[in-house]
């Protein structure tokens, strides 16, 4: 009897494991961006060039009329990339994604729909207990922007906004060296004949860094002072070249506060920035220097600091010069503009590609860690231990 071929292989019958295919549907996106209502806020989320990009994929933006203008991008700029202009900004709100600068205010959270996804700052030392009740109210699904994490583990939206803080504060004394009135009639820059201006920088982290750099560009003397270790070998490596460093010791500071032109201030801390120059050491600085206090949004570093805003930004205090401005980059509100537009493109597109939000929320650690708040349970540890609120660990409510 012929023997009987198997239509199978032998590989073929050996049991194999169940594979099972998932499909994932890309999402449409409709994002509301009102205009920014906040004191002194002119900075907005999306760049025309982003609305372009995001609108190539499909997706709609509602843009509220001279939402872009303090950026100086104009209703036409965003028209022409695509996105919808409207004078309604109860219209705005009504979209089913929210992009902001800054947190909505209780009257603005009222017109938001239920179940919709808001993207802002949380600026949680400023809220109040009742912002997050009303929050929940609603079902709102709420990320925080300046807790969204990296891959490397860094925050991308403050790691952008310290660079430029960074950068401003040497620009800003810059321009008070030379003003009439109060500066010393200084110049930045390693002039052949000319001693070079002293800047002591307080802090060695993003906007220490980009201080020193920006200082050392126009050919000052840079000493930085920081009590990690790690940190000062880190803005060294950064820079490429050696600079003075040093811990925070009050007689090396003291010593060093006395010769410097200028102070920067970017000691940050966990709740309130330490106070790391007193009075006293203020009182021993040369008359016309200049103080920057980038950490006057925790409270300052600097003792004599008082908080200031960009209409009256300095004030005098023992014959030194204090700029004390909460919020440094708002100063250059188009540049500020491209570089969050920067951050938030690719994961708005990518919320789009994983499906949703809740696809996102699951496949992406960094992103999930700036969520505050999932169809109205607060999930943030550090906002329910700060206002007293009862929380949930997202991974239990997302699997």
């Amino acid at each position: 009897m012929a023997k009987q071929l198997s239509p199978f292989t032998k590989q073929q019958l050996i049991p194999q494991e169940e594979t099972l295919e998932i499909f994932r549907k890309k999402g449409e996106l409709f994002i509301g961006i009102p205009k920014e209502t906040a004191f002194q806020e002119k900075r907005i989320c999306l760049t025309p060039d982003a609305v372009y990009a995001l609108v190539s994929n499909g997706h709609r933006v509602l843009l509220e009329s001279g939402a872009g203008n303090g950026a100086n991008f104009t209703d036409r700029d965003y028209s022409e990339a695509g996105a919808e202009i409207t004078k309604d900004t109860a219209k705005v709100f009504s979209c089913p994604m929210i992009l902001k600068v800054e947190p909505p205010t209780l009257e603005q959270i009222k017109m938001i729909n239920p179940q919709t996804i808001l993207i802002s700052a949380l600026q949680l030392k400023t809220q109040t207990k009742k912002y997050f009740e009303t929050l929940a109210t609603k079902r709102i699904t709420a990320l925080a922007f300046e807790f969204i994490r990296d891959t490397d583990g860094s925050y991308p939206a403050v790691k952008s906004l310290s660079e430029i803080a960074g950068t401003a504060s040497v620009l800003i004394a810059a321009e008070l060296l030379s003003e009439p009135k109060n500066g010393n009639g200084l110049m930045f820059g390693n002039i052949s004949g000319v001693p070079p201006l002293e800047v002591v920088i307080l802090g060695a982290g993003t906007v220490g860094e980009f201080a020193a750099r920006s200082a050392l560009g126009l050919g000052a003397g840079v000493k930085v002072f920081d009590n990690s270790i790690t940190k000062l070998r880190r803005i060294q490596t950064h820079l490429g070249r050696p600079i003075f460093t040093s811990t925070i010791q009050p007689k090396n500071l003291a010593k060093a506060l006395k010769r410097c032109d200028v102070l920067i201030g970017a000691v940050r801390g966990s709740n309130r920035a330490p106070i790391v120059v007193t009075e006293t050491m203020v009182e021993s600085m040369k008359k016309g220097a200049i103080i920057i206090d980038v950490s006057i949004d925790m409270g300052g570093c600097i003792d004599t600091s008082e908080v200031t805003s960009h209409k009256q930004p300095t004030f005098l205090k023992h014959d030194v010069v204090h700029y004390c401005v909460p919020n440094i980059p708002a100063r250059y509100p188009r540049t500020a503009s491209v570089s969050i537009s920067n951050i938030f493109t690719p994961y708005l597109l990518k919320i789009a590609e994983d499906g949703g939000i809740e696809n996102s929320l699951r496949l992406d650690r960094g992103l999930k860690n700036g969520l505050y708040f999932y169809h109205g349970i607060l999930t943030s540890k550090s906002v329910g231990e700060w206002y007293d609120l009862k929380y949930s660990d997202i991974n239990l409510l997302i699997f």
